[in-house]
């Protein structure tokens, strides 16, 4: 049974990053890397919808370690996932890689400090075996075999092509077609004007409930300038700080002063639609700015088709699918060639892995994160879960630079097991404060989190970086344990590993 250091699960932004981290600040450990399907990359090899981008800037969403170099901060699909691979390649982090690898169990010893992990091998249909001291799962937030879909009335007599966005038709041709695209989140403000714009012959965005919007330019005209003037790693540094302060700014004056921040988003707006657009109807929602994340519009290409005439934005309910269309609350018909549903995702923290300690099966939806990227009396186990107001990679950074220094600690203290000791006194409260559907409908299957530091989530870059890259790994909570069984087995060389 193949043996090593560290077993990350997932090969997406996170677990490639959790590699390189590994590697810099602890080379003398082994690692491999299971990932379920076939290719490096997560969510920018799964996602195939037209005008997949990301929704924050890559001087963000992008490595500390590796600066963004594209001309556009607001990146698309396939950029980004060159990207990921490109640093795969240029840190030799494929070699490490198992592909088609789907973990389904993982079980940890204390009397060896050995997690036993099972794996799916979805090409042979085997089951292959590896133990390692410590897991690290990369695996990302939702479900990549299921998405939210809701129980629309009469969608099988629709004659035309229904289908969840994130199973996008190879296939699919909507150009001279009528498209209904439901839902107003970032995957349907990414879709509706580039379908608009690739030649359908209209795009209806249909909406419940209007979400905040916001738009910023794709091309950030300072950050190439100073790339000119300081080269890419200094300018990258400098960059990546500003948008990070830029964001924390804005959150906090939304938290602050919520009235003032949707006056000012609605200000933004009117300035973007027709004079007479109805802008509290679809663009004033009810909940105040950052209780859901903002969506971004870049270069304004929404309200662009809106003003164009090629969009129209429809906030109200379904009553039933139709043959031809959509029939709403109000009695009006929508009629639709193509209707996509765009209606969000299942959230799944730790993909479906089933956990046991010491032959007893854990539920970590019960356990109490542990800043961030731990939980209350679980051992050895960590995993990566971005901000859920500014980019993920920077909270998967500094959780994979948090890792390191734990796995150092262990070994300048020859202790083989560090766990998070749950405070009896400390509250629970939601893992997230967002009240976006996919968040609600999950919150059952994810983890509590605390109402105080080191339990609690803040969102906050700084602290966080205060906390995991500054901050004392001994603070009478993460309690370090040697065991006299724990002699592992032989781990993987660098070469075979």
């Amino acid at each position: 049974m193949p043996h090593v250091d560290v077993l990350i699960v997932g090969a997406g932004l996170s677990g490639i990053g959790a590699a390189w981290h590994l590697q810099k600040f602890c080379p003398d450990r082994s690692y491999t890397i299971l990932e379920g399907r076939d290719a490096i990359g997560g969510t920018w090899d799964l996602f195939r919808y037209p005008g997949i981008r990301s929704d924050s800037d890559m001087y963000t969403l992008g490595y500390s370690f590796e600066p963004w170099t594209d001309c556009k901060a607001i990146a698309d699909g396939p950029s980004i996932f060159d990207y990921v691979n490109r640093v795969a390649d240029k840190y030799d982090v494929r070699r490490h890689i198992r592909f088609h690898h789907h973990v389904k169990r993982a079980s940890f010893d204390s009397e060896r400090a050995i997690w036993t992990v099972e794996a799916l091998r979805k090409d042979t249909g085997e089951v292959a075996r590896f133990t390692c001291n410590w897991l690290h799962m990369a695996s990302g937030y939702y479900d990549y075999e299921q998405a939210y879909l809701p129980d629309f009335p009469g969608a099988d007599r629709f004659s035309g092509r229904f289908f969840h966005a994130q199973f996008w038709p190879e296939d699919l041709d909507y150009r001279g077609k009528k498209a209904v695209v439901i839902g107003s989140g970032a995957t349907a403000v990414t879709i509706v004007p580039e379908m608009a714009k690739a030649g359908a012959a209209h795009v209806t965005m249909l909406q419940r409930s209007p979400t905040y919007m916001v738009s910023r330019p794709s091309v950030d005209k300072l950050a190439n300038r100073l790339r000119k003037l300081l080269g890419d790693k200094a300018s990258y540094g400098i960059v990546r700080w500003r948008n990070v302060l830029i964001q924390q700014f804005y959150f906090q004056l939304a938290r602050k002063h919520p009235n003032y921040m949707k006056g000012f988003l609605r200000k933004e707006l009117m300035k973007e639609l027709p004079p007479d657009y109805e802008v509290d109807r679809h663009f004033n929602p009810a909940y105040n700015p950052w209780d859901q994340r903002l969506c971004l519009v870049p270069d304004a290409d929404l309200f662009a088709c809106i003003r164009d005439g090629s969009v129209e934005v429809v906030t109200d309910t379904i009553d039933t699918f139709t043959e031809t269309g959509i029939k709403l609350t109000s009695g009006r018909e929508l009629e639709a060639d193509i209707i996509v549903a765009a209606t969000g995702l299942k959230l799944q923290l730790l993909s479906d892995v089933e956990f046991t300690i010491d032959g007893a099966r854990r539920n970590l939806s019960e356990a109490m994160t542990y800043k961030g990227m731990m939980f209350g009396d679980v051992p050895n186990l960590s995993y990566s879960f971005g901000y859920t107001n500014a980019s993920w990679t920077l909270k998967a950074d500094l959780s994979a630079g948090y890792l390191c220094r734990l796995l150092n600690h262990l070994k300048e203290t020859n202790s083989q097991i560090a766990m998070p000791r749950r405070e009896a006194d400390v509250n629970e409260e939601p893992f997230l404060d967002f009240t976006s559907g996919y968040v609600q409908r999950a919150l059952k299957v994810l983890p509590k989190q605390g109402d105080r530091a080191p339990w609690k989530l803040y969102q906050n870059y700084a602290l966080d970086m205060a906390t995991l890259k500054l901050g004392k790994v001994e603070d009478g909570i993460m309690e370090f344990r040697r065991t006299a069984a724990a002699a592992p087995p032989r781990s993987l060389t660098k070469e075979n590993a």
